[in-house]
């Protein structure tokens, strides 16, 4: 039996150390994706990697929604198996076609975008002044004021902030983007970290002190939303305040236009064309 052979009798565990070393330990979120992965196959009680296909896997994500499971997490499973094994497939590991590659991800319903209103943002840095925690402050008052990712905001580091810029790097899409911020954060930013000399990064971590926050300030979020509302909240009063949609992708490093476009009906003149260029007009 040949190397290859042997590699697809064994189990999807195996396939997957194949993939991580050859491939995946590259990736920017090596360590987490692997960790999912070897995850996703532990539920599946690591079948034989000959016997895995689609009927197998929809059963699974059957099961996994029966215990309650979100579809957004079902589909991310299906997302990284079908890439693993399209990998494996450019490596010549597996020899037969992807056994998800037919097999289409569930369709998630959309929900509205929830951001924090002018009252709630007053509340909310009324509360997180009050914190025990040094960090958690400045740390959301540079997400609404930039819109970044509550990890990149957390994870900067000093060199990432110069001429009123604040560049981040370790972002979702692996793209770095600087974002103008203004000359008093700038200095705030340095102020704080010459205070607590954290060691390389500005902050630690304080997401449990933003969430005791919005506890103190009554602030009611949608069920798995919490420190994200910011980067919502920064791109929601962008557009209310009239900002131009193709700017707000480009601050937000979205990839596709769709996605920042979820934002565009909050703009004032959001569809008041149709007044004066619909047919009945004369």
């Amino acid at each position: 039996m040949g190397q290859v052979e042997r590699q697809q009798s064994g189990g999807l565990d195996e396939l997957a150390a194949i993939w991580f070393d050859h491939h995946g330990k590259e990736l920017r979120a090596a360590e987490d994706t692997y960790k999912r992965i070897k995850a996703a196959i532990a539920a599946l009680k690591n079948p034989i990697a000959s016997e895995f296909n689609a009927q197998v896997f929809a059963a699974f994500r059957s099961q996994r929604l029966d215990a309650g499971i979100s579809l957004n997490t079902v589909n991310r499973e299906h997302a990284y198996m079908r890439a693993m094994f399209n990998e494996l497939i450019r490596l010549a590991v597996w020899k037969r076609d992807n056994p998800l590659k037919d097999l289409r991800q569930f369709k998630v319903q959309e929900n509205e975008l929830s951001y924090l209103t002018k009252e709630h943002i007053a509340v909310l840095l009324v509360e997180l002044k009050k914190s025990t925690n040094p960090h958690v402050d400045l740390v959301s008052r540079i997400c609404l004021a930039t819109g970044a990712r509550w990890s990149e905001a957390e994870q900067l580091q000093p060199q990432q902030i110069r001429q009123r810029l604040s560049q981040f790097a370790r972002t979702k899409t692996g793209k770095a983007r600087a974002v103008p911020i203004s000359q008093g954060m700038q200095d705030e930013i340095f102020i704080h970290h010459a205070k607590h000399k954290n060691i390389g990064a500005i902050f630690a971590g304080c997401t449990g002190a933003f969430k005791e926050a919005l506890e103190r300030g009554s602030i009611q979020l949608p069920m798995g939303q919490l420190t994200h509302v910011l980067r919502h909240t920064f791109a929601s009063h962008f557009m209310i305040n009239g900002g131009n949609i193709l700017t707000l992708q480009r601050i937000l490093g979205h990839q596709d236009l769709k996605i920042t476009m979820r934002y565009a009906h909050l703009a004032p003149d959001h569809l008041d064309s149709v007044r004066n260029l619909n047919p009945l007009v004369s």
